[in-house]
């Protein structure tokens, strides 16, 4: 029986398909194709049934195609129920040479280097966690807004000479908010304004009146009332997408807390990396594997018996993130396992080595408690039992904060019979 493998080449207004016919499903390495048939469709519902109308027709077996940006959701999404083999394979990996490239030849191409096995695939994963992606994502979509928009609100206060941001930690803690809310509403005495701060600032009333006294426009308090109404509406959609992720992952709340457990991970970066990797880590045959597709590997450019590079592949910018994050803290916690492994790797490393050095230790780490089903067990120090008490009882909050049910139950420790 022939093999049929389609190959469609994505744009945002055109798809270019070309449906290779090779003599057998065992084909030699060189992937040659007895037949190529192309066609071209639009990317309208309707253009886009009449793609799978005509690949079933054709008795397409295997479908690859290029992630285009965004361009490529539409038709995997139309594809999926009708081809158990369907693959998304990196532009980079299809790239043709110079002066060489057609949309038809580089259809031929996808189907030419997926059956000599040369395309590097990316993981889609299945409807339920790419719907949990697209929260988290868009989650830390509006964090990064609620930065860039803290930004714009120093520099406005600097623009009016006020330096309140040279006194206070936190521009938009609660105390900062306070008195922003009243500079917006049309306070102008420095006294007044300082007497919203609250008494635990580290500055004393004098330096913040000091701070405060600068000259707001009537533009600037325009412009600073408009800031603030952004940063509510932010805070808001925030909240909200916290409540949609918990609510997707309650069924899974035991994954979410074996992986908040981790030294450096909490509830919401527990939540973000079981929605880029899955509940069980399934799709990963190994940890090797994970670290790997999440670029937190070191990389080989090696020519003539010498490697040039180690420097790692980029991988998943957002599980690398996740892991560089956790990293960070978890070499903060006081006794734990990783702050001892950074200390050893310091050193030699230096800072930047030895945080992407406990990133790795940490991805392999997840994946073993997500792909066994045990939890993790501190091996480092002794730390105080007030500390592990505050700890627990934070991760509890946070977690019935989400709507999550949770029972602190001690487990006994097999070391001491």
């Amino acid at each position: 029986m022939p093999y049929t493998v389609a190959g469609i080449d994505i744009h945002k207004k055109v798809l270019m398909v070309v449906v290779a016919i090779a003599g057998e499903e065992a084909v030699d390495p060189a992937g040659e194709a007895i037949e190529f048939e192309c066609r071209r469709f639009g990317t309208g519902a309707a253009e886009r049934n009449h793609l799978v109308g005509w690949l079933r027709e054709r008795n397409v077996t295997e479908v690859v195609m290029e992630s285009t940006a965004q361009y490529w959701k539409p038709v995997w999404l139309d594809l999926e129920p009708h081809f158990a083999k369907l693959h998304l394979a990196q532009a980079h990996s299809n790239r043709a040479p110079k002066g060489r490239k057609s949309d038809f030849r580089d259809g031929k191409r996808l189907t030419r280097r997926l059956l000599a096995d040369e395309l590097i695939l990316s993981f889609v994963p299945d409807a339920e966690q790419r719907l949990w992606r697209t929260v988290t994502r868009g989650k830390h979509q509006l964090i990064r807004e609620r930065v860039r928009l803290q930004s714009q609100l120093e520099a406005l206060l600097e623009e009016a000479r006020i330096k309140l941001s040279s006194v206070i930690s936190d521009l938009l803690g609660v105390s900062g908010r306070r008195i922003l809310q009243a500079m917006a509403d049309g306070e102008t005495v420095p006294e007044r304004l300082a007497e919203l701060g609250d008494d635990r600032l580290q500055c004393s009333k004098e330096e913040l009146v000091d701070a405060l006294n600068g000259s707001l426009e009537p533009i600037h308090r325009q412009l600073l009332r408009l800031y603030m109404e952004r940063l509510h509406l932010l805070d808001q959609q925030i909240d909200k997408l916290d409540l949609m992720t918990a609510a997707a992952l309650k069924q899974h709340q035991d994954a979410v807390i074996r992986v908040a457990e981790i030294p450096g991970f909490g509830v919401d970066s527990a939540q973000q990396l079981i929605a880029e990797m899955g509940v069980d880590a399934g799709a990963f045959q190994s940890a090797g594997n994970f670290t790997s597709w999440a670029g937190l590997c070191p990389g080989s450019e090696e020519s003539a018996e010498q490697n040039h590079s180690s420097r790692s592949a980029k991988g998943n910018r957002f599980v690398r993130r996740i892991l560089t994050q956790a990293a960070q803290a978890a070499v903060k916690k006081k006794g734990s396992y990783f702050q001892t492994l950074f200390r050893r790797f310091l050193p030699r490393l230096h800072y930047n080595g030895a945080i992407w050095a406990i990133a790795h230790r940490l991805g392999r780490l997840v994946w073993k408690i997500l792909h066994d089903g045990v939890s993790y067990i501190e091996q480092g120090q002794e730390t105080n039992p007030a500390a592990k008490k505050r700890r627990a009882q934070k991760m509890v909050q946070a977690l019935r904060k989400l709507g999550y049910a949770v029972a602190l139950t001690p487990i006994p420790d097999p070391a001491r019979g």
